[in-house]
Parts: C-alpha cells; structure tokens; sequence
C-alpha cells in the first residue's frame, strides 16, 4: 500500500456535488499512507460546509474497498480563488469573483433572488457580499433590514454595511427612503461604478450584484466595465416574461460574460387553505429558455407569501427558515452557482508582476 495506490484509485472516486472525480477537480491536496492507515486531504474549489460530511463519507467508503486498509482518516475544507471574466476586464481589489443577477423587466423577485444567494452562499461558509445596483429602486436595504449610513475612515471611501454576515452596499444607504433618483444613465453608471470601486470590501469570495431590471445603456455599461465571473438570470414561467429574460441572456452574451443558468420564481402556487398547485403564471418557460440556449436551469421557486413577508421584514428566508423547504431550494441553486465558478478556469493575472522597460 502506498500513495500512488490510493490516488489510482480515488480517480474513480465522483464529487456528490459535481458529478466528476476528485483528481480531475484537484481537489485531493494531500494523501499519507502509514502501514495500512491512510490519511486525506480533500479541499474542493466551492463553499460547501453542509457538504462535508456527505463529501467524507463519499471517500472514506471509496478508499476502504482497497485490499488491505486500516483506518482511513478524510479531512474536508473549501477554498474559493478568483476565475477568470470577460476580456479586458481586470478584477476588483478585495473581490474574487462576481456573480451578476439580472432579469429582462422588473417584478420577476429578482433582488430576492439575490439576496438569498448570497445568505445562502455565506451559510456554506463563503465570504460573501451584495451590490445593490438597482439604483432607481433599491432593495436590499429593507430586505437586509440595514438603517443608517456607511463609514468613511479616510472621507473617500466607504465602509460596507452589514447584516447577517454578509457585507454590503446601495444607493439605498445614502439617501433617505422617499427620495427619487432623477439622475441620468450617465450620473447612475457613474455612481454605480463608484459603490462598486470605493467601498473596501474585505476579502469576498463572492460579490452577489442585484443588477437593474432591462437591458439598457446601464446594463451593458455595467457588464463591459465590471468584471463578472458569471450572470445568474430571473424569469417567471410567464411569455412575457421569459422574452425579455432572453434579451438579458443575449445581453450578456454578446459582451462575453458566461451565463451560469437560470432561476425561474412563482413557478406554482400553493394555496394556504387547501394545499391545491396550480400554475398561475404557466409553466415550463424558465425550462424551455433553458432548452433553446443550452444554459443549465438552478431550481424553480414558488409563490409563496411567506418569502415576500420574509424579505419585507429584513429577514430573507435563508435566515428567517433556514431548515425549510424553499431554503432548501436557495441553497441548492446557490451551491449548482458555486460549482459553475469553481469549473471555470482560475484567472491568473495578479500573481504576475506587469513589467515595464526603461531605457
């Protein structure tokens, strides 16, 4: 028994999670053989605190069918590094990756959507924070039930609120409830790209961005100038919904950002008298945009009067239940997120010095 032995063998051996082996994903960072006794270091590229025990039972029962083994000791961690953006884009200082949320219209539970994607994230043991970048419409501010406004040590930058463990920033913070944003698509990119490179955020796996609704000259500003790993796109079953969800693909699309899937929200309603499912916006449009563009499809939420309550009371449901069904579904969709990051190839730019020549 040796080494070379259990790596051979561990070959076969298929993250839960992922679907392929933990040589290919690299994740197998150290294997110890004394006698019989075998010892590993498993460390996989995405937050997955709820999955380790699932990830060590997986290896440790894989590496005692090799004749001969004693004990068998499985040691499981994650590590989240920065993956590669769209070209030309360099990453933010203090973010590894960002993962845009977008809808083609308003009123699709985009900004929930994003909220519990990064509490979920967070929950999983990421570093996570969230842009509100919906700037005529903030949300996040209520559903993350923050009040006041940010710091600024140096009166240049600011300091990210928080709540629930996830760092965060909005035009929200800034002004006061009640009063419009009467700015221009200029003034608002402007502003955007300000929140995003003036607030210190503090060593984020994951920046969450609650994009504005639509596809306009702030939308694609946004995604040629911020460097996105990927874009999780919002959609109800309902036609008219999923045809300006496509436009938002497309969008992303054409100025090179990976599409990570799509989450299709009131996919059904549950009536809270009978129990009776009916699909009220249709069904099946999240999955067939899925179908005609070949992007994976993250999970399906319903309409739920609980996760509007929820979200209004500050509390978003991944913290408000976190043992309940549609938390369950948030962390799901979440972790499928997670895993499309960590396949991507890892952006190697800041290990290298740029060198310049002086004559």
């Amino acid at each position: 028994m040796n080494e070379s032995i259990v790596l051979s063998h561990l070959a076969t051996c298929l993250d839960p999670n992922t679907g392929r082996d933990f040589i290919k994903d690299k994740s197998i960072k150290r294997v110890a053989v004394d006698g019989n006794d075998v010892t590993i270091e498993v460390v996989v590229g995405y937050p997955a605190k709820s999955q380790y025990d699932a990830i060590r039972q997986v290896v440790t029962q894989h590496v005692r069918a090799l004749d001969g083994v004693g004990k068998v000791a499985v040691t499981v961690s994650h590590r989240v590094v920065s993956h590669a953006v769209q070209r030309g884009v360099k990453l933010k200082p203090g973010i590894k990756n960002i993962i845009a949320v977008a809808s083609g219209k308003g009123g699709v539970g985009k900004s929930t959507t994003a909220v519990n994607l990064a509490l979920a994230l967070a929950a999983e043991g990421a570093n996570v924070g969230i842009l509100d970048a919906d700037i005529y419409g903030p949300s996040q501010p209520q559903m993350l039930g923050i009040t006041g406004r940010p710091e600024s040590a140096d009166g240049k930058t600011l300091e990210p609120m928080e709540a629930h463990g996830i760092q965060a920033m909005s035009i929200g913070f800034l002004i006061d409830t009640d009063t419009p944003m009467v700015w221009r698509g200029p003034m608002v990119t402007q502003a955007l790209e300000q929140l995003l490179s003036d607030t210190n955020w503090r060593d984020l796996d994951y920046l969450v961005i609650d994009m504005p609704p639509g596809t306009g000259d702030i939308q694609l500003t946004l995604s040629q100038k911020v460097p996105v790993t990927g874009a999780v796109i919002v959609t109800t079953p309902q036609e008219i919904a999923v045809i300006d969800a496509r436009k938002g693909l497309k969008m992303f699309d054409k100025v090179g950002i990976p599409i990570v899937g799509i989450v299709e929200n009131m996919s059904t309603h549950v009536c809270s008298n009978c129990g009776h499912i009916e699909p009220i916006f249709g069904e099946g449009g999240g999955k067939a945009m899925c179908r005609d563009y070949n992007v994976p499809f993250l999970g399906g939420l319903p309409l739920d009067g609980s996760i509007r309550a929820q979200s209004d009371s500050g509390r978003p449901t991944v913290v408000a239940n976190p043992d309940g069904a549609v938390a369950a579904t948030y962390r799901e969709i979440a972790r499928k997120v997670a895993i499309f990051v960590a396949q991507k190839s890892e952006d190697h730019s800041a290990k290298f010095p740029s060198i310049k020549v002086v004559s």
